[in-house]
């Protein structure tokens, strides 16, 4: 079996799309046949949402956190609505409010250390996507202890920019923290000035980092409402688009070599 990597999808800014990311690459793996699992570490657990989970769990990523014991994170996983066809081949570890009461500004070693011990208990996943909440606290930081690589999402938007650098900055002074796989822009229009001129800041900023970016486009919305990956989906948008997702996940899968 091919040892698992754990990518983390982080932002230090709210709204830019890391959970659409997120569901872009999980729809990708699950059309692959690459056994994932996606850790919902935002309070707003949107990720388990949009994965379609329905099944009743004991526990959650706040008990995980809490306690990283097998038989709790056994408790905490859901299989996703999208692959009922596919037993285990996504699972979620599902997300809720309680998990910010965990959310440290300031966390000890032990409680970084409690994520990565309950992804051992799933030796299972070839593959671990784990959305971060929009902050920096313990959730992104026991994220980040616990990844090979971080992938940071952005908008084309000049707080967005600041929120970029300081994400790779404290990726670089955090002790054995995930590196960085690049930044992606989402839902840039190569018809803005404003788009473009943010886009060619960043380019400067992160030095080779920059990743092609994910234009808008209304077919995630569709997607997202329907409860569906949006591989699923057959129109001309939707293929383009999970198109980019696809490169994006070899992207994440050749780092395994």
């Amino acid at each position: 079996m091919s040892r698992m990597i754990a990518l983390s999808v982080c932002s230090l800014k709210g709204g830019v799309g890391k959970t659409t990311v997120t569901l872009g690459l999980a729809g990708a793996a699950l059309r692959r046949g690459v056994p994932t699992l996606v850790v919902d570490l935002d309070p707003q657990a949107d990720a388990t949402s949009g994965l379609d989970v329905t099944a009743r769990r004991t526990a959650d990523l706040a008990a995980v956190l809490d306690s990283p014991k097998r038989k709790i994170v056994d408790a905490a996983l859901a299989p996703s609505g999208w692959a009922d066809d596919h037993p285990g081949q996504l699972d979620v570890l599902v997300g809720s409010a309680a998990s910010a009461l965990r959310d440290e500004p300031d966390p000890a070693g032990k409680d970084l250390a409690a994520l990565a011990a309950a992804l051992r208990k799933t030796p299972e996943h070839q593959l671990v996507l784990l959305d971060c909440p929009p902050s920096l606290g313990a959730l992104t930081r026991s994220a980040w202890a616990s990844s090979d690589l971080a992938l940071v999402v952005s908008d084309a938007g000049r707080f967005s920019v600041a929120a970029v650098d300081r994400a790779l900055r404290e990726l670089g002074e955090q002790h054995g923290a995930a590196r960085p796989l690049g930044v992606l822009v989402n839902r840039y229009s190569p018809r803005s000035a404003e788009h473009r001129f943010r886009l060619g800041e960043l380019r400067a900023l992160v030095d080779g980092l920059l990743l092609e970016p994910l234009p808008e486009r209304a077919v995630v919305q569709q997607a997202q409402g329907a409860g569906v990956p949006l591989h699923q989906l057959r129109s001309a948008a939707a293929r383009t688009l999970s198109a980019t997702f696809d490169a994006l996940l070899d992207r994440v899968l050749a780092t395994r070599a």
